[in-house]
């Protein structure tokens, strides 16, 4: 279970509390208006935004003052986080081993990860030779060979078009049914919650609320997600 106990995130003159459970295992959205801090909720949980106040926990162990990377999470964002000069199989290897020195069963791992997502034959492939689909697999990949129990979303897929966004969605939800993993989701579109998430969170009003059920909310939005909806 992932546990946010009367955390306060103070930036500048911006300001958001949150204290919520999500349950080990549960996919969530993340919506609210733009600029109420979403990202800045999921960077807090990974890491990489400092607590004012609170504590973070995961399945009982505190990582408030954790660093990023000895957190049990791996994270997808926005531009999917792939160096231009290294191949497929290296940006997805970087998540088993910085280094890049691999062994022959770290190698298969590697090779079993990109085809999981699709890519398969692809791997000495740098990202300027993929399509934004394919790229958005690599990084996936890499959350894939981690294999860590809780997935930061935060909008990967926003670039793509509706109907790869929708079968990326579609893949991400496989790959954490079959792992256990727990996901968080930060989303402006409506679409994407409906499409994977059982549970959401609002974001708005300096406030994280929920975990809701997603059809509740949506069918009886509260005034601040109305506003957003229009």
């Amino acid at each position: 279970m992932l546990r946010l106990e009367d955390v306060t995130i103070l930036q500048d003159d911006f300001s958001l509390r949150a204290g919520l459970e999500v349950a080990r295992g549960a996919r969530v959205a993340v919506i609210g208006p733009s600029g109420a801090g979403k990202s800045t909720l999921l960077g807090a949980v990974a890491g990489f935004v400092p607590v004012a106040q609170g504590r973070i926990l995961w399945a009982g162990a505190e990582m408030t003052g954790q660093s990023p990377a000895m957190r049990p999470i791996s994270v997808l964002f926005q531009d999917n986080n792939l160096f231009p000069h290294l191949s497929a199989f290296d940006n997805v290897a970087l998540g088993l081993r910085p280094s890049l020195r691999l062994g022959v069963a770290e190698r298969a791992q590697v090779a079993a990860a990109l085809a999981r997502v699709g890519l398969e034959g692809l791997g000495t492939r740098r990202p300027a030779q993929l399509s934004g689909g394919q790229q958005s697999r690599v990084a996936l990949a890499r959350v894939v060979l981690q294999g860590k129990p809780l997935v930061l979303l935060d909008e990967p897929f926003s670039a793509l078009g509706p109907a790869l966004k929708v079968e990326m969605l579609h893949l991400v939800a496989e790959i954490c049914r079959e792992t256990g993993a727990t996901l968080l989701m930060v989303t402006h579109d409506i679409a994407d919650a409906r499409a994977i998430a059982d549970q959401t969170i609002l974001v708005a009003d300096g406030v994280a609320e929920g975990p809701f059920e997603t059809a509740q909310l949506l069918a009886n939005p509260p005034e601040a997600l109305r506003a957003y909806l229009g």
